[in-house]
């Protein structure tokens, strides 16, 4: 087999780029820390990889829904919790008017349901984040409309949402709601907070109830009418602090698999992508003294010509 006169360097050439292309690879492994820095380093393990850093994405959204949803459960409970005040209150006074109170009082009463009514409608019209809370998913507008008459009593309440929750995805396949609708005449889907055909609730209108039994002395109706109703009210909002107590446990257990289960492909990203640093040195170290010895005896070799064989 004839070898020509250039081969011998060709060869060192390829061989020397192919160490000096080793060397780079372990110098940016030992720099980085990482095993893996393009895909020809191993297709397989980055496959593994991406598939993995496409999951964790899915966690980090997942997390960011529940962050989102535990906003809504705590302002929704700030203010079904304010709601309950004033439901205590009204059944107070209704328990308080009976036929041993002149009228003088029973119109004071009135006027303190009044304010009560009030402050409720402005309660259960709260916003969250620039959104109201208990409009459904008709955000933009309040979910609860006053009509008064023309001394300024309040003699209707309107809601102007809608029964549908607003619910996002808090783990695969599984959705949850943050906070209730305000109401649902439906007989189906949700409950409503302040109204619901259901339960019999309706706050506004039987706080309305309350207060013109009040100023007309109608003290049997109050009697007969008024305190079950505002007890229906009252188990309505229990119902709603249990609910919403049962979102924020499985929000918590969410929120804890999510955290789990990120954490579990961290570990395996990095058991994939992260360099044994003393190994990598070892194998570095090799590598440099492959090359230099390469170097040494190329220079050996090529120093020499035929005149030398044939002395």
């Amino acid at each position: 087999m004839r070898v020509t006169t250039n081969s011998f360097p060709n060869r060192l050439i390829d061989q020397l780029g192919a160490l000096a292309a080793r060397q780079a690879r372990l110098q940016n492994q030992a720099a980085t820390g990482q095993r893996i820095a393009l895909p020809e380093d191993d297709p397989r393990a980055m496959r593994r990889v991406l598939d993995m850093q496409n999951e964790a994405k899915t966690l980090d959204q997942f997390a960011s829904n529940i962050g989102q949803i535990k906003e809504a459960t705590t302002a929704s409970y700030s203010s079904m919790r304010s709601l309950k005040k004033l439901s205590d209150r009204a059944s107070e006074i209704a328990l308080l008017a009976d036929g041993l109170k002149p009228q003088s009082t029973l119109n004071i009463y009135a006027s303190e349901i009044n304010q009560i009514l009030e402050e409720a409608v402005q309660t259960a019209n709260t916003r969250h984040r620039g959104d109201y809370l208990f409009a459904g998913t008709r955000t933009d507008q309040p979910p609860f409309v006053l009509e008064k008459n023309a001394d300024g009593l309040i003699t209707g309440v309107t809601y102007g949402g809608n029964a549908d929750p607003i619910v996002a995805e808090i783990s695969p396949g599984v959705l949850s709601e943050g906070q209730p609708v305000g109401g649902n005449s439906n007989g189906t889907g949700p409950r409503g907070l302040i109204s619901d055909s259901r339960s019999g609730a309706d706050f506004f209108n039987h706080l309305i109830q309350l207060r013109d039994n009040l100023t007309a002395g109608n003290v049997a109706a109050i009697a007969d009418t008024d305190r079950s109703a505002l007890q229906r009210d009252e188990e309505n909002f229990l119902y709603h602090y249990g609910h919403i107590g049962a979102i924020d446990s499985r929000l918590e257990a969410a929120s804890g698999l999510a955290k789990e289960h990120s954490f579990a492909i961290e570990q395996q990203v990095s058991g994939l992508v992260d360099a044994d640093l003393a190994q990598t040195l070892v194998r570095l170290n090799e590598v440099q003294n492959a090359y230099t010895a390469a170097l040494q005896t190329g220079g050996s070799v090529l120093g020499q010509s035929l005149l030398d064989f044939l002395r």
